[in-house]
């Protein structure tokens, strides 16, 4: 979420797993390749401009290597629930993003 990482194209693919997809809050799919192209222009990657702002993070381990995160974000005064599954491969490439859903929360839900 920070800008700083969101901007950087190096710390960006540390981050996301080669297979990697996502399925936006706009109902669109993205894939890795999509991600780095867009990655310039991508929301919340600007200094001094609107951030994500992450909030009620849980984690459960599915299985070995393999963790599903749940979160909310607030961004430009909009509402997302998210959801994301990381994964952990061998050969020392740490955690990565796998799969990433975002939703939309309309105004005045709980």
């Amino acid at each position: 979420m920070d800008p700083a990482v969101r901007a950087s194209r190096d710390l960006f693919e540390r981050l996301l797993d080669p297979e990697f997809v996502e399925v936006g809050s706009s109902g669109r799919r993205y894939t890795y390749a999509d991600m780095l192209a867009w990655l310039p222009d991508h929301p919340g990657s600007a200094q001094g401009g609107p951030r994500y702002e992450p909030s009620a993070i849980t984690g459960v381990v599915l299985a070995p290597g393999l963790v599903h995160l749940t979160f909310e974000t607030h961004f430009d005064g909009r509402r997302t629930r998210r959801s994301s599954l990381w994964r952990r491969r061998s050969g020392g490439t740490g955690w990565r993003m796998y799969y990433h859903q975002a939703t939309p929360v309309p105004r005045g839900t709980v």
